[in-house]
Order: C-alpha cells, then structure tokens, then sequence
C-alpha cells in the first residue's frame, strides 16, 4: 500500500520564531514615494495645511458651516461641545481638534483682529502659553455677526456643494465670502514640503484696498493698507521699503515690538501689549534668565498681573534706573522685540501658490466675480421661472369660468392639468401651477394683482442679463458689499507704526550696563570676568594643575577685546558677552567659546579701548611691529580677522601703548636690552613683519618684553640702547627679575 502523502505544512512568516526569515518585498524607492507619500504629501498640502483664496482652511469651513446650518447666526449661544458634536459629521479627525479649531476662531482667545465666533466661558488667551481653555462642555458659543458676510448667499449656487467624506451630506468648497477674508484672518500651516504663514490686516483697509484696486488695479496699496494688523496690538517697526518687497513677492519679515509706559511714582514699566509672536510666559521667562546671567542688573522683579481686564507685565526696577535704555535693552535681548515671517502660500483652484498682496487681490476678485455671477445667474433663472408661470396666470385671466368649467367637467384628477394644457394653450408647468390655485383665490383681483407683477420681473430680468454680461456693474456690485462691510463692521487699528528711521538703534555697548571688571587669562586659554565687589571678596584665583596666570588687567563690561591666538588670527568679543565670574572658578575656554580652529591656542588679550592707542607685536626672531589699533576696528560685525599678524616669526608679546615707554626685552642668552617705544614707527599693514629691535647670534631668540617700570631691573643705563637693533647687555644677579621676585617675598 502506498505510503499516505503527508500535507505540507503551512508556512508563516513569525519573527519571533528563532531561525524563520521575515519576508522581505524589495520596491523601488520611487515607487514607495509615488504610492504612500505622495498622496498623504497632497492631503495635506490640499485638505489640510494651507487655506485657499476664501482665507480658511477645510478645518475652519467645516466648522462654520456646521454652526450655520445649526442656525448659530441669528439663535442664541449654544453649549460648545453640542457644536463638536454636529462637526464631527463633516470633520472626522476627533473632538480635541475641532474644538481647537473653534478656540482659534473665537473672540475670548484673541488670535484673530476679525473673529468668527461669538464666545461665552474660558478660551484661553493668545498671548498666554499657560492659560488653558476650558472643556467643550464649559463653553458656549455662536457665530459673529460678521458671518453674515462669510455666508452671504450661500444657497444661491454661489459656491459648489460637494459630499462630506462618508456621503451623506452635501458641504461648500468654499465659503462666498463678500471680503477679503484671505488678508484678514492671520493663517499659518506647515504642509508636507511647503508651509504658509499670512499676517492679518485690518478689516477696514481690506475692504478700502480693494475698492481701490477695483477701480485702479494700479492702486498704490501701501498708501491705504500700510502695514498689518495684529489682535495683540504692539507696533511694527516700519520700513516702507522693506514693506513693498512683502507686498510685492508674499516673502520677508517685519521686526513688531511691545508697548509699554513708565510709571515713575511707582518705579514701575508696564507692558500692556505683546508681539503676536510671542507669550508673557516666554518673555517672563527670558528676562528671569538674563537676570541670573548677570546682563540685566537694573530689575528688582518682574510680575505677571494680567487679569480680566487685559495684559499687564509689571518690571519694578532700581533706583536711577533709565527706562528707555532698559527697553532698548530688553527689545534686543527678549522676546519682547521680535521679527513675524510673512510666506503667503495660498491654494489657487487646488495648487499652491506663493504671491504678494496685489495678485491676491486679483485671484480674490476673479474668484469673487464667478461668486456675483452664480447668484445673478441663479437669481435670474428664478425670475424667469415665475415670469413663466404668470404668463400662463394671463391666459386663466382671459376666461376664469372656462378654467373651472373644464375643471369640474374632469372626470380623472389626473386629466386636469392635460385638459387645462389643451384648453389654454399653456405648458405643463403652467398648467400645474394654476391647478395648485386655491379655490378662494379664483377670483379677479388675485389674479391682477398676480399678473401686475409680470412687468416688473421683465424689467428685472432684463437688468440681470445686462449685470451678467458687464464686467464694471459686477465690480461695482463686489464695491457696494464692500462699502457695506465698513459701515456695519468698523475695526479701527490696533497695532501701531513707528518708522525704523525715527528710532536710534543703540549699540550693543549703550545696551550693555556699564562698570568696573578685572580680567584674567590663563596660560591655556581659560578666561574670567569679575566685578569689584566679588574680587574684593574673593580668595585665591583657581587654575587647572599645571596651569596658571598669562594675563590680568582692569577693564569695563562696555569694553571690546582682542583675542589673539596662535595662528595669526584675531577674535573679536565683547566684555558684555562673558558673564561675571568668581576666583574659584575655573573660567570661561575661550577657545570652544569663540569656536576658535581645531588645536588653536590663546596667546594674549588686549583691550583695545577707543581704538586709538598702538599695538606692539614682538617676535621670536628680534623683530617688534608697531600697528595702529584702528586696523583692527571693524565697521561690521566681523567676530575673526584672519592674517592679524606677520606669520614670518612665532609672536612672543603683545604690548598697548597708550604713550611712548621704556620697553625691556629679554633674550635666550640672558641678555636684556631697554629702549624707548618712540624709536619704532607705526606700520599701516597689520601683517607687517617689523623692524629689527635686538640683534641675535645664532640659535639665539627672543623671550618676551615688559614695561620697565614691571621689571625687576636696577642698573637701567647698562642695558639701554639709543638706536636699534641693539645687542643689549648680560643680566647682572641684582637685575633678574627672580632675584627680584626673591626680595619681596623675604620682605613679605
């Protein structure tokens, strides 16, 4: 008997089970970006992220359209979570999201200047990070009055109505909004590969620039529609030009500030408006940062006091304290100055488009005229439905006893209108209306007074079918609405402009406070910065083992320095930017610090004051350049000058002479030679190598130089020279400086 074949086992993919593979399906990248990416890539981008020429995303429509059909424009305030609800059946993507939304469109949270829901409850607040909108079920809410223009002939076929995501009900594409909604409402959304960020402008410009433009599509803009308008107030720093290339090109950035007011009686600045781009928590937060970081030093304390009736940030400050250069101060350092990115990224019958503020306008007018014809159209095929019934009215009125002679002589109820159709001479549609006619109004004065109209609806008809086939009556239309808009709806500006060419922007040495420091540098790059008052108190100065003191002098926070390190570079910083220090701390690495190149190395600091003074440069080989210090002063910002110094010789010192001096030189052959600074001529190029100032033998270099007046030399005439190069002369015991060194401790 043959043996019974066994079935094959079933094979499965687990990789969990130890020695079984995973199945792998190789795919062309290309392909993978073409099917899974790039759909979800264009959901975003079309039906979610960017919001097209009516100036809402589907997010927003899909809400507003909700609470319309809710009856929430002219009936009362209903409970929020009720309004969720119903939007679900439009919006899929979750309560949270939704009530989101609605928060952002609100009146109580403030991000809009023109808002679309009417608010009852908590809804947070724009300019706070920390200020939580209540629950849905909290809240109430309706639609503005400004609505009416968002929805303005919504059911005469002004826009497409498409299905809702499952198909049980119909929604608007687009909402025919009578304004430029698009230039009002503030919008931002990043999108897969392309984002969108539209600053709103005031209502009342909108609609004045676009009565404008419609007249003259070569209608300065500016001059009615300067700038943008933000619902937080504040003021933008303005430049028209700067201005122009926004309006021009949709991209670029304005700088916009706080305001603000000195109370001197309390010792107090209030700030009561913020940038729209920032929150009171940041700024707080910031400030509170710069105060432990020893940059600001003229704030007691900061508070938060916002309460129901608006922003109010209070800085109580110091005695002599000036409030305008603080708030230079705090606009340079804080968020309370701060720059909106402007990216207008719009969806132009499903494609988006960058464009500046005119071919916005042009897109909103074209699509806004499409809008005024669809309703003539619409209104138009109405009048002419009931010009077609009345005339059919007429033939009744010729003989009203025939019409109900034929009526009652009917046997079928089905044969009436057929019969009335033959008898008359009128069509179907006439012939039903007039069975529809109530038995009471079968008499002679309905009928006229129904006919009478007839004339009335010619001449409205013939009105209509002109306005569609005339451009000028349908901008003339749009201009009317819009004349409408600014009486109903007034919206005076709330942020302000002040010209960028009146403000006096202060250095960052005016901005910094101004007092007394000591500076310390050590021999491998570490670097101190401490005041008077810790210095007085402090110990011992703490160094890595094997390291200890270069350098150390008095200087002033206001104050530049030079860095100069190991490879003919300079490095420019400010006192200002290293905060204050202790003796025993190790200090600040200047090289990480100043992201100097790998393996360089600090040689000195110099202070460089007014720029005024000389730079001696002194070098391995005998050889010393006199530089000006102004070949070193940068109009720019410049942080590194490269080839700051001959690179002929290792540098060996760096001396600032504010005065002519008696300079010693020391020598690897234990010599010392003194000469007077005047004796070398002040070089115009940086890099030059030098002149020669000490004559050396062989294998003999220079070690370093020192004022007189900071060495331990006794017998000066012996080493003096009266012209260079000089030979200098050996040191005699008494003149070391270690022999020196060796007195004063004994003393000591």
């Amino acid at each position: 008997m043959a043996k019974k074949k066994e079935p094959e086992k079933k094979k499965f993919n687990n990789p969990n089970v130890v020695g079984l593979r995973p199945a792998v399906l190789e795919q062309a990248i290309t392909e993978t970006l073409e099917t899974n990416f790039m759909p979800y890539a264009m959901s975003v981008i079309v039906s979610r992220a960017i919001p097209e020429i009516d100036g809402f995303k589907p997010s927003h429509r899909k809400l507003l359209y909700t609470m319309f059909k809710m009856g929430l424009l002219t009936g009362a305030r209903t409970k929020s979570a009720n309004i969720v609800g119903q939007t679900m059946r439009l919006n899929p993507h979750g309560d949270a999201a939704i009530y989101e939304t609605m928060v952002r469109l609100s009146a109580g949270y403030g991000a809009l200047l023109t808002p679309f829901v009417d608010s009852k409850g908590n809804f947070g607040k724009v300019y706070s990070r920390d200020m939580s909108y209540a629950a849905s079920r909290y809240t109430e809410a309706k639609l503005s009055a400004i609505c009416g223009e968002i929805f303005r002939d919504i059911d005469r076929d002004t826009v497409d109505m498409v299905d809702n995501y499952d198909g049980s009900m119909k929604e608007p594409s687009l909402l025919p909004t009578a304004f430029p909604n698009v230039l009002v409402s503030a919008n931002s959304g990043i999108a897969a590969g392309m984002a969108s960020q539209i600053c709103g402008f005031n209502l009342n410009e909108v609609c004045e620039t676009t009565i404008a433009f419609l007249r003259d599509p070569e209608h300065d803009l500016l001059s009615t529609m300067p700038a943008p308008d933000f619902p937080t107030g504040g003021e933008i720093i303005y430049d028209r030009a700067e201005m122009e290339g926004i309006y021009r090109s949709g991209r670029g950035s304005f700088k916009v500030r706080a305001r603000w007011r000195h109370l001197p009686k309390e010792r107090i600045i209030e700030i009561y408006e913020l940038p729209y781009t920032t929150t009171s928590e940041a700024v707080i937060d910031k400030v509170a940062e710069l105060i432990k970081a020893g940059k600001i030093r003229e704030i007691n304390d900061m508070r938060d006091e916002t309460d129901l009736s608006g922003l109010r940030l209070a800085i109580d400050l110091k005695r002599d304290v000036d409030p305008e250069k603080l708030m230079q101060k705090l606009f340079r350092l804080t968020p309370l100055q701060d720059s909106f990115p402007c990216n207008f990224n719009i969806l132009v019958a499903g494609t988006p488009k960058v464009m500046g503020v005119r071919e916005i306008l042009e897109e909103w007018t074209a699509w806004r005229m499409d809008c005024v014809r669809r309703r003539t159209y619409f209104e138009l095929n109405k009048k002419k439905e009931k010009l077609h019934l009345l005339k059919g009215l007429e033939r009744i009125l010729l003989d009203i006893d025939k019409a109900i002679e034929i009526i009652r002589n009917t046997e079928l109820e089905a044969e009436v209108v057929p019969n009335l159709m033959m008898g008359f001479g009128i069509d179907q549609v006439q012939a039903e209306f007039v069975a529809e006619i109530r038995l009471r109004n079968i008499n002679r004065e309905y009928i006229l007074k129904r006919t009478a109209e007839t004339a009335e609806l010619e001449r409205d008809i013939e009105d209509l079918e002109e306005l569609l086939g005339s451009r000028r009556r349908i901008k003339g239309v749009i201009i009317d609405e819009l004349k409408q808009i600014i009486k109903k709806y007034p919206s005076p500006r709330r942020t302000g402009l002040v010209h960028a060419v009146e403000l006096e922007e202060p250095t960052e040495n005016e901005l910094a406070e101004d007092y007394p420091v000591t500076l310390f540098l050590s021999r491998e790059g570490y670097f101190k910065k401490i005041n008077a008052q810790s210095l007085r108190m402090s110990g011992e100065q703490k160094y890595k083992e094997g390291d200890g003191l270069r350098q150390s002098f008095e200087s002033s926070n206001r104050h530049e320095l030079l860095i100069l390190t190991d490879r003919q570079q300079i490095y420019k910083t400010r006192v200002s930017d290293f905060e204050d220090g202790k003796a025993s701390a190790l200090g600040v690495y200047l090289p990480t610090r100043l992201q100097m190149e790998e393996g360089e190395s600090v040689i000195s600091m110099v202070d460089p004051g007014d720029y005024r003074k000389d730079l001696l440069l002194l070098f391995e080989n005998g050889k010393a350049a006199r530089v000006s210090l102004s070949a070193y002063e940068t109009k720019t910002n410049r942080k590194k000058l490269v080839k700051a110094y001959s690179d002929k010789s290792p540098l060996v010192s760096v001396l600032v002479l504010d005065e002519e001096k008696d300079l010693a030189l020391y020598t690897s052959d234990d010599r010392a030679l003194i000469f007077n600074s005047s004796l070398l001529q002040t070089k115009a190029s940086r890099d030059t190598q030098g002149v020669a100032v000490v004559s050396l033998k062989a294998r003999r270099k220079l070690l370093r130089a020192l004022p007189v007046k900071d060495t331990g030399i006794q017998n000066l005439s012996r080493y003096r020279v009266r012209s260079l190069p000089g030979a200098g002369a050996l040191l005699k015991p008494e003149d070391r400086e270690e022999q020196q060194l060796s007195l004063i401790d004994e003393n000591n």
